[in-house]
């Protein structure tokens, strides 16, 4: 059980193949392949391309309205007229900046938390990536590796396939050399090392879907809502431009240029453009605020999806813990495995003379004076040794145990069961020194010992203080018989340690404060998991529950989810179901892991987060994975999608006001036979400052707000009123201006008026989105309604955008009927909200 130095270019993890193993390919034999094209050459990539960046921003269905357009008015309008074609190609820019930022970070994450398999080249174990990969490679793998590409199981230790994610089978398959391996499966336990027989977009997983498909955008409530709001707006759009047109251009005998401006300015304020811009932007700088922060964002509505949440299930390893372990303590118990006193290991009674326990050094001399008791914890010590290096892969448990108790190499392994997840231990039998046979099993003591054994008692005394216990037993079957647990003898109490991780305490008392409900889900010792929450000042946890005993119909397991808030001995398919059950009663449900054993789990939720230290699988199936191993950077995941949430909510409205009031002002028009009020210049500058650049602020501003569902519902319920309001109030002025200034010559005058009342209306519609104040949000109002004064009070800019108040009573009825408007408005706003409430 030596291991031998592979070189400096080994993972110290992965030794060189011993002598009678596969030792790979030669670096010949790899350049072979290479030349012939025999490589993994999936493409890995972590969003679009430029060219698909471009080209998703560039050829929309309203580009595509707006562009035309826009060429129409180049040719038969003033320039300041086409000033809209503009604005879309500045937003169509930007989206496409933010984008290929955002994707350049991810890039640079993907590439750090990228796994590298391991394989054997030339005898050694060196870690390549996936896609260097060639046909023929012998790749090794572990507990929590990935099968990267399909392939025939070379060597076998144990080894369990998880095939789920490709077949929906969801118990493990023993696989043994020979057997095929399918490409998107992963280890669950045991080791071994496969042949690669298929590569590249041969392989099974590649068939099913590339890695690309890794990023791609999937559900996202914000999205589909906005795609939902544009089709009806389309809908609306296409009768009223006809009826526009034939307005505008038959039944009114206008100049033909002034009668297209007229109706390009009806059409293009129907056309929501910046919204689907600035969703798009506000979840790219989304990403890269994060990147900052070394999370990857797997699938960008993940950031949606967790702000979201409100149920958070957290596995104890790796979560709420650091990974590693420290031994503290070994206790003796009344059977050391079967060893007299004529074998030096025992004082002849099968019990130590002394207390049992040691002198808190965890090790040496605390047992008792007597000889038969440092013989006794000496061969206890020589079993764990042996124990830890009969698995090639140690989880942290075992890893603690090897750094306290190092081979002494006179022990040889001769079969070994490694830990499962399911089975709560692992095994294995030993060639002793002497010619001598024995078979020990190390795991959970409620699993290995009936219910009332005396160890037991000692066991959850020690888990009530939060410590970690191990059972060391030894076995009266053989090791691969299915009740090779039955009839153990209890030899050693192994109790460890863990150290909680400095963030946790604080990140869980964030999500309290935000009423999301956190249930920690652990395969570990129920009262232990819940001593370690409790230290952590979670909410219930000193009442954990073992989930053996939850019952099995989801009806009834999510209401004992409900109540419980701590759950031990937690099986992986349970683990799953559990997700399940509370997804059943209505909950949005994220759940974080680190270990192979979360891999259902998360692949069901809502939202999967993993460790970057994580196993493959993990990483693998996770939206989001937390590459710096920190619990601490969750809030500023789900803040972040709050923000996009919130701000994108508050834009939207301000977006489709504006689309509400266009299409009825077009109605209005078609119904009295007039000229259309504005010309396109002047809801150029009207959605500029009331929309355009307040909505760039606010979608890119702080929100804590807790994520609420139903988002066109919410959306439209103010955008309707508020449209209606201001589409009558314009109009309204519009007729009397009409009237009033008829014969005076004061041309344009009457579209003065109605700008002018469009305007305050709209800058009221802003200051309600804008609440609740801060400086800055008033400032931004403010700085909005001095930019429209600066346009009237400036001469050459009232020239530009032709708007000239003429006289008093006009101007101040367009005032007086826009104050009432607001009034209205604010009213109307208020009955919504108790008649429709979100």
């Amino acid at each position: 059980m030596t291991h031998t130095d592979a070189g400096t270019d080994v993972d110290p993890a992965r030794p060189s193949a011993p002598p009678g193993r596969a030792r790979g390919l030669t670096a010949a034999e790899v350049a072979e392949r290479v030349a012939q094209g025999k490589v993994n050459d999936v493409p890995v990539r972590s969003s679009r391309s430029l060219m698909e960046i471009v080209r998703a921003n560039v050829f929309t269905r309203f580009n595509a309205i707006i562009g035309v357009l826009w060429v129409i008015m180049l040719f038969v309008a003033p320039f300041q007229d086409s000033l809209f074609g503009y604005v879309i190609i500045a937003n169509t820019g930007i989206g496409i900046i933010q984008e290929w930022r955002a994707k350049k970070t991810l890039d640079s994450l993907a590439v750090i938390g990228e796994s590298k398999p391991t394989v054997r080249r030339d005898g050694k174990a060196v870690g390549v990536r996936t896609s260097e990969i060639v046909l023929g490679d012998v790749i090794e793998i572990g507990p929590g590796d990935k099968i990267v590409v399909d392939g025939a199981v070379a060597e076998a230790d144990g080894l369990e396939i998880d095939e789920s994610l490709l077949t929906g089978e969801a118990d493990p398959v023993v696989k043994r050399p020979g057997e095929q391996l399918m490409s998107g499966s992963f280890v669950v336990a045991g080791g071994g090392a496969f042949t690669a027989t298929k590569v590249g977009r041969e392989a099974y997983a590649a068939q099913l879907a590339e890695e690309a498909s890794r990023f791609t955008l999937v559900h996202s409530e914000l999205r589909s809502g906005i795609s939902t709001i544009l089709k009806y707006v389309t809908w609306m759009m296409v009768p009223t431009a006809i009826g526009l047109v034939i307005s505008q251009l038959v039944v009114k005998d206008n100049a033909f240029k002034e009668s297209v401006a007229r109706t390009v300015g009806g059409i293009v304020p129907m056309v929501p453009e910046g919204l689907v811009l600035l969703t798009s932007v506000a979840f790219a700088i989304g990403v890269i605020r994060l990147g900052r922060k070394h999370v990857l964002v797997q699938e960008l509505p993940a950031i949606e999806g967790l702000a979201r949440v409100d149920t958070v299930c957290l596995d104890k390893t790796g979560t709420l813990t650091e990974g590693g372990m420290d031994v503290t303590e070994v206790r003796p118990l009344g059977d050391d495995g079967g060893h007299d006193d004529d074998g030096g290991h025992e004082d002849g009674d099968g019990h130590e003379d002394g207390d049992g326990h040691d002198d808190g050094d965890g090790h040496d001399d605390g047992h008792d004076d007597g000889d038969g008791d440092d013989a006794r914890m000496g061969y206890i010590r020589k079993v764990l040794g042996a124990l830890g290096e009969s698995d090639p892969r140690p989880n942290a448990s075992l890893q603690a145990i090897v750094a306290a108790f190092p081979d002494s190499d006179d022990w040889r392994c001769t079969e070994s069961l490694p830990f499962s997840s399911a089975r709560k231990y692992s095994g294995a039998t030993f060639s002793e020194g002497d010619g001598e046979s024995s078979t020990w099993l190390l795991g959970a003591p409620d699993v290995l010992l009936p219910a009332g054994d005396a160890a037991l008692r000692e066991t959850e005394r020690l888990n009530e203080q939060g410590l970690r216990v191990l059972l060391l037993a030894r076995a009266a079957r053989e090791l691969d018989a299915p009740d090779v647990k039955e009839g153990v003898r209890a030899t050693a109490l192994v109790v460890l340690e863990q150290r909680l991780r400095p963030d946790a305490a604080d990140t869980l008392r964030y999500f309290d404060e935000q009423n999301v409900r956190a249930k920690v889900i652990s395969g570990d010792n129920a009262v232990s998991v819940g001593a370690v929450a409790g230290k952590l000042g979670l909410p219930g946890a000193a009442t954990p529950v073992d989930a053996r005993e939850l019952p099995e119909r989801a009806e009834e397991m999510g209401k004992a989810l409900e109540e419980g808030t701590v759950f031990g001995r937690v099986a992986p398919q349970q683990k799953r179901d559990m997700v399940g059950a509370l997804q059943s009663r209505g909950h949005t449900v994220a759940m974080t892991g680190d270990g192979v054993n979360d891999v259902l789990a998360l692949k069901d939720a809502d939202i999967g987060v993993s460790m970057g230290s994580g196993s493959e699988a993990t990483r693998a199936v996770a939206q989001i994975v937390l590459l710096d191993n920190s619990f601490a950077p969750l809030p500023s995941v789900v803040a972040e999608g709050r923000r996009v949430i919130g701000n994108i909510t508050r834009v939207a409205t301000l977006f489709l006001v504006k689309t509400v009031y266009s299409v009825l002002l077009a109605v209005f028009v078609v119904c009295w036979q007039v000229e259309y009020p504005f010309l396109p210049r002047h809801l150029t500058l009207l959605s500029t400052l009331t929309i355009g650049v307040p909505a760039f602020f606010l979608a890119l501003a702080p929100n804590r707000e807790r994520a609420r569902p139903h988002f066109v519902k919410r959306v439209m319920r103010y955008a309707i009123p508020g449209g209606v309001l201001a589409a009558v109030a314009t109009f309204v002025t519009y007729l009397i201006a009409r009237h009033y200034y008829t014969g005076s010559g004061a041309l344009g005058a009457e579209t003065s008026a109605a700008t002018l009342t469009l305007f305050l209306i709209s800058m009221w519609v802003l200051a309600i989105i804008a609440r609740p104040y801060t400086w800055w949000r008033v400032c931004l109002v403010a700085a909005m309604g001095v930019a429209f004064l600066l346009v009237l009070a400036v001469p050459w800019l009232q020239h530009f955008f032709a708007l000239r108040l003429v006289g008093s009573v006009m101007p101040w009825t367009a005032v007086g009927i826009a104050a009432v408007a607001a009034a209205a408005l604010e009213f109307l706003w208020k009955w919504v909200d108790r008649r429709f409430p979100a």
